[in-house]
């Protein structure tokens, strides 16, 4: 047996670990985690970018655990070791363990651990992983009561381990305005920074005054601890709104670190390089090939953008594998599909190294190049089964769709492009909330390229229909009347064709149906001749709306039954969402209001999948009309206040269906008479405080705790207690992962009932739930039952 000897400390002192020098901030679902872990995974890594806090957090939970290892517990601090061979020599060493033997280091440790129940912390191995693995294996298997916990930039990779990545700290919402002071110095970024700045800056508090350049700066540096805590360091120096300002050049200004750490851990650029060098060269470009990207890519367009010159697409799919391995790219879900995404002070470092190459303006042209063929595609297979899938990628890559257009409208040379791609994406603008950008993108692609060509004519009677939705029917006669002139001039039927339907769409908003009718049947006739379904069916919907507001109700069913069955042959959603609520107009005029709510019931349903709030609005506006003739008077008032907050966020009343005003304006008028004013007013302003995604489901018919005779207040009544109590310590500032501990469930549960309680409040956000459990013990307070609560 090797003859092995212990220090008098070590005996005395089991816990052999480096003193925490300032306050441990958050991370309470973390240190759960990795505690859970331990006793059944006896190999815990966690894994991370540079900067995460793994190392603190290793600690925190050695702290936490340690008198549950009789045999010790241990630091091993491995960044300074460059040898790989001397990798356990320096672990015997930690563990001061003194030895006369010839045994090996390896030997050594083995005989001394075969019987001990001790934990053992590896930190830093991303340099020597291959060691690393080996070493952890061969340890765990000779020593059952053995744990080891690692910190990595990467999986060590051996049988027996469990991976934890380590997160960067929770940022508050950009919406956090309406949040209580108190409740954000709660949120982990928050928090951290004001604990540090206070150790530089002892009079240092987060006030009204500072507390949004605060939370820009948290944001800005993406939740990374060491960034928080390099930045709050200049807080010697700078005001915190000049500090948000300058954080723009943060390798240069994020240079204050303490000299008793790493000197790779005193700067962010250090800390940085050291990720850099642990990648591969080929890793290293793609890196920096991958900073053109804004928002996050997908494989395809990794695929598309940074293969060649000297990586072939074939290679992408394993240099991204190695990336997301290394904590550089952060892979995430959306649907079916996987995404990647950089921290944006990694991108930043990237996007230096790509400049270094000389390869940017290379790999911006192919960015831009992509998301410009991405978009012609979409526009392309619009009118079919994918329309959806489609919808949903561009909102997806709508960061990118910016960075292209500002590209192509950045170079002179790349203006008409740009306007090419800015009308190609018109239903991105309009389906979506982008309906000001894309009017901003069309608006300055049209200033810059005058030249009277077949793009500046699409592009001009697509911003007319933007400008339609606006109310800017001048702004929008005045770009019709010039694409016209250029489509005469150049023979351009498409252009004619939606020339003729969109200034029908300024005809009726004028009250003048008949010039509308002629316009739409041109409209119709040359987007038949030109076989172009998407204006065909547009020319269905408006001339089946123009026939129906004239009384001519077996033409506006006709030509509705054909919009439908054309929008059934190609696989079609959209158009067929707007021809079925244009039906439902008519149907209802007819009388049927059972037909009319069946059609509208469809139609919202789809807008709703889609997220289409302009045409959930009209949607809405019919469900009302239908309520008032059914002399269910509290359900019209009610959705009537819904419209008022829907017309105010677009911008618009009846956005581009004006025409149909006075059927709101005669419901508002019998519903008032039939109601009463002050009952009418009461219902009204019920619908107006429900949310969007709440009153939808009103709407819809779908929560029955809806009730038009009870307040919007009560809509805590259908929270659970779980939930009450979920939304209270969210209003608190804690995490999701705060809460996990807190209330001993997993995250995922706590992320679930938080998507049920936003779901049911119908927010988007945590802070719109602290806002709301505010007003509830606001209510309480003055001396209404409270309905926010832990029971």
């Amino acid at each position: 047996m090797t003859a092995l000897r212990t220090s008098a400390s070590s005996r005395q002192q089991k816990a052999r670990l480096p003193a925490e020098a300032t306050s441990f901030v958050g991370r309470r679902h973390e240190v759960a985690e990795v505690k859970r872990c331990l006793p059944t995974s006896r190999a815990v890594t966690l894994t991370g970018v540079g900067g995460v806090g793994k190392t603190r957090l290793a600690l925190r939970v050695a702290l936490d655990v340690a008198r549950d290892f009789r045999g010790g517990v241990w630091f091993v601090e491995l960044a300074a070791v460059e040898n790989p061979d001397m990798l356990a020599q320096i672990v015997v060493e930690a563990l001061e363990i003194r030895d006369h033997s010839l045994s090996s280091p390896v030997e050594v440790l083995t005989e001394y651990l075969r019987d001990k129940q001790a934990l053992i912390i590896l930190d830093n191995c991303e340099h020597l992983v291959h060691e690393c693995a080996v070493l952890a294996d061969v340890l765990l298997r000779s020593a059952p009561e053995l744990r080891i916990l690692a910190t990595s930039r990467e999986a060590l990779g051996f049988a027996g381990e469990q991976t934890l990545p380590v997160p960067t700290l929770p940022l508050p919402d950009l919406d956090s305005a309406r949040v209580p002071v108190e409740s954000l110095a709660k949120c982990d970024a928050v928090c951290l920074f004001t604990e540090r700045a206070r150790a530089v800056l002892p009079s240092f508090a987060l006030t009204e005054d500072n507390r949004d350049a605060v939370v820009r700066i948290c944001r800005q540096l993406d939740g990374l601890p060491l960034g928080i805590e390099l930045a709050a360091v200049r807080l010697r120096a700078l005001s915190v709104q000049q500090l948000h300002e300058r954080l723009d050049d943060r390798f240069r200004l994020l240079t204050a670190g303490s000299r008793a750490v790493l000197p790779r851990h005193q700067t962010l650029r250090a800390l940085i390089d050291w990720s850099h060098a642990l990648c591969s060269e080929k890793e290293q470009v793609l890196w920096a090939r991958v900073s053109v990207f804004a928002g996050g890519l997908d494989l395809e367009a990794a695929e598309a953008v940074c293969s060649g010159d000297g990586i072939a697409r074939e290679e992408i799919l394993d240099l991204v594998s190695g990336l997301v391995d290394k904590s550089i790219l952060i892979r995430e879900e959306h649907g079916s599909q996987a995404r990647y995404r950089l921290l944006e002070i990694i991108r930043l470092y990237g996007v230096e190294k790509l400049v270094a190459t000389g390869q940017e303006a290379t790999l911006r042209r192919r960015h831009r190049d992509y998301y410009r063929a991405l978009s012609a595609r979409a526009r392309a297979q619009l009118f079919g089964p994918s329309q959806i899938a489609w919808f949903a990628r561009l909102r997806l890559e709508h960061a990118n769709l910016h960075t292209a257009l500002e590209h192509c409208f950045g170079d002179p040379s790349e203006v008409t492009s740009g306007l090419d791609m800015a009308a190609d994406l018109l239903y991105h603008w309009i389906s979506c909330y982008y309906l000001g950008e894309g009017r901003h993108w069309l608006d300055r692609g049209l200033a810059a390229d005058t030249e009277p060509s077949e793009i500046r004519a699409r592009a001009l009677w697509a911003g007319s229909w933007l400008a339609i939705i606006q109310a800017d029917l001048a702004s929008a006669t005045a770009m019709l009347e010039e694409s016209r002139s250029i489509g005469e001039r150049l023979g351009l039927e498409p252009v004619l064709a939606y020339v003729a339907l969109y200034s029908g769409m300024i005809a009726m908003c004028e009250g003048d149906a008949e010039s509308a009718i002629a316009l739409y049947q041109e409209a119709l006739a040359r987007h038949r001749a030109t076989g172009d379904p998407v204006g065909t069916a547009l020319a269905l919907i408006r001339l089946s709306l123009a026939y129906s507001f004239c009384g001519d109700s077996a033409r506006a069913i006709s030509l509705g039954d054909d919009c439908l069955a054309l929008s059934d042959a190609h696989g079609e959603g959209w158009h067929r969402a707007y021809m079925m609520m244009a039906l439902g107009v008519e149907v209802w005029r007819q009388g049927d209001a059972a037909r009319a709510t069946e059609l509208e019931t469809k139609s919202l349903t789809f807008n709703r999948a889609l997220d289409d709030p302009l045409g959930a609005g009209v949607n809405l506006e019919v469900l009302a009309w239908i309520a008032a003739t059914e002399k269910q008077y509290q359900r019209a008032a009610q959705l009537l206040g819904v419209l008022e907050t829907v017309w105010q966020t677009i911008g618009a009343p009846l956005s581009g269906f004006g025409h149909l005003s006075h059927y709101h304006d005669e419901c508002v008028q019998h519903t008032r008479q039939a109601l009463g004013v002050s009952a009418f007013d009461t219902a009204f302003k019920r619908g107006a405080r429900l949310t969007y995604d709440e009153a939808l489901a009103y709407a819809l018919r779908e929560d029955k705790h809806v009730d038009e005779q009870r307040p919007a207040e009560t809509k805590a009544a259908h929270l659970t207690p779980r939930e009450r109590e979920i939304a209270g310590l969210v209003a608190q500032g804690l995490t999701n992962g705060e809460i996990a501990a807190s209330l001993v469930i997993s995250q995922r549960t706590v992320e679930g009932h938080i998507e049920h309680i936003l779901s049911k409040l119908g927010y988007r956000s945590r802070a719109q739930i602290a806002v709301w459990v505010g007003e509830q013990a606001r209510t309480a307070d003055d001396g209404s039952p409270p309905d926010i609560g832990v029971q």
